[in-house]
């Protein structure tokens, strides 16, 4: 379960990247949100805390647990829509019991992570055989449903995209690999355009009312200035802030945030507090950050001892990069509308705790880098 490993394979670099996202995370919120504050820091703690002791467990003995942990995933996941499960602003993604709230969704992307590490792995050899793509087709579409149907559309795009990754660097073939672009890029633009047409269809259909509306006002924003508002602000907010911001919990009247224009300022546009308070070099910064976290991780996967390594630490690189350009494109108007926080910086003690554990486990990939690099 434990081992000993040598100090000089502990990434002390990744772990001192994402503590300072975490400390700008919670100085940001602390303007955005000061109530929050010290909940976010005693997240941030946790986290840190949790992510070490994970570093010194032996990964390959945990995913021997594989199957509880995906059979537990849709437990959490089914749970949001029984009489446990918590709503709010129309979407039912929360399970409360007693003062304790937590976002399943959050938490199955971790898992599933480490549910495929073991289950490509164990199947290796024959992941290019029907049954083998079939069966994680299957595999991946159960819980997908389920946060799809909360409804939860953000989450479950950065789903697809790391399932993608995975069977990637799983070893499917290239020529599967080019049908399926060939099949899937024109099939998102035709059900896109599906889904903006006036009459009801089976795509539209499926589709939430905002959902609809954020797409709507991404494509035309003049034409629905209520709809846009939101993301026209954040615009707005970080062009304000040049280059060195307007400073921190600063009291200006022509403050996009101070002005209450944006909502869920803490959360899904934490960026642009940062990019108004600590202008275009704080934005830099961050995004640096961020960029060296998913390096970091993709360079750990390249060393890792076996496949199961290799997609923990590769996955853990997709899902906060994929979070990363989502969130700040959306704070850029780059992107529709969505809620995906930004990692390690965002409000959501779900979200940072899932993140720091996840990180947990690439640290301990880390540790048990490949023999003939760690007598070096």
């Amino acid at each position: 379960m434990f081992k000993h490993y040598k100090i000089r394979n502990f990434d002390i670099k990744l772990v001192l990247m994402m503590v300072t996202l975490s400390v700008i995370g919670c100085f940001a919120i602390g303007s955005a949100e000061p109530s929050l504050q010290n909940r976010q820091i005693l997240g941030v703690t946790a986290g840190v805390i949790l992510m070490l002791f994970l570093a010194f467990f032996d990964y390959s003995w945990l995913l021997k647990l594989y199957w509880l942990m995906y059979l537990g995933n849709l437990g959490l996941l089914a749970s949001v829509f029984t009489s446990l499960g918590d709503s709010s602003k129309g979407a039912q993604r929360w399970i409360e019991i007693g003062s304790f709230r937590f976002q399943p969704s959050e938490i199955a992307k971790i898992l599933l992570i480490l549910f495929f590490a073991q289950f490509i792995m164990k199947y290796k050899g024959k992941i290019n055989t029907f049954r083998v793509i079939a069966a994680c087709l299957v595999l991946i579409i159960v819980p997908w449903i389920l946060i799809f149907s909360q409804p939860d559309l953000s989450t479950s795009i950065v789903l697809i995209i790391i399932f993608c990754m995975i069977m990637f660097i799983g070893g499917v073939s290239y020529k599967l690999v080019a049908s399926v672009l060939l099949i899937t890029v024109p099939t998102i633009a035709i059900l896109f355009a599906l889904a903006l047409q006036p009459e009801e269809n089976f795509i539209n259909s499926h589709l939430e009312n905002y959902q609809l509306n954020r797409i709507l006002a991404y494509i035309d924003p003049e034409s629905y200035p209520d709809l846009a508002y939101q993301q026209m602000n954040s615009v707005t907010a970080i062009a304000s802030g040049q280059l060195n911001g307007k400073g921190y919990k600063n009291n200006e009247v022509t403050s996009v945030k101070n002005a209450n224009f944006l909502s869920e300022s803490q959360t899904d546009f934490i960026f642009t507090v940062i990019g108004e308070e600590f202008g275009f070099k704080g934005c830099v910064l961050v995004i640096v950050l961020l960029i060296g976290i998913s390096l970091e991780c993709m360079s750990i996967a390249r060393r890792a001892k076996d496949m199961a390594g290799t997609i923990i630490a590769a996955g853990m690189g997709v899902l906060v990069a994929a979070q990363t350009f989502i969130n700040i494109g959306v704070a850029t108007f780059l992107l529709p509308n969505t809620g995906l926080p930004l990692p390690f910086v965002s409000y959501g003690l779900t979200s940072l705790m899932s993140t720091y554990i996840g990180m947990g486990f690439v640290l301990n990939v880390r540790f048990q880098v490949k023999r003939q690099e760690s007598v070096r």
